[in-house]
């Protein structure tokens, strides 16, 4: 956790954990270097932390939070399942 912050108890990072999910899924709008920023900044995570959690470079990540990347999808997926999430495609038709 980003030491800028006091250490929380483990339920109320849970709760800052769906809270980040369920802002993301609630935002199809926004990129994916805006959703990895909201994830990082509502858990209370450095990109060290985020990078380290994912297995993907320290800057890789920095490379696609400053949207100078687009990253892979398989590196999106790596940076997302630390929350239970993944990339898909879907149908635009109804």
């Amino acid at each position: 956790m980003d030491k800028r912050y006091n250490i929380l108890p483990l339920t109320q990072q849970l709760d800052m954990r769906q809270q980040a999910i369920e802002d993301v899924l609630g935002h199809p709008e926004w990129t994916l270097p805006q959703a990895i920023r909201h994830l990082k900044q509502t858990m209370r995570l450095t990109t060290a932390e985020i990078a380290k959690l994912s297995g993907v470079a320290l800057r890789t990540l920095q490379d696609i939070e400053q949207e100078r990347s687009q990253g892979s999808v398989q590196t999106m997926n790596k940076i997302f399942a630390i929350v239970g999430l993944k990339l898909g495609v879907v149908s635009l038709k109804n």
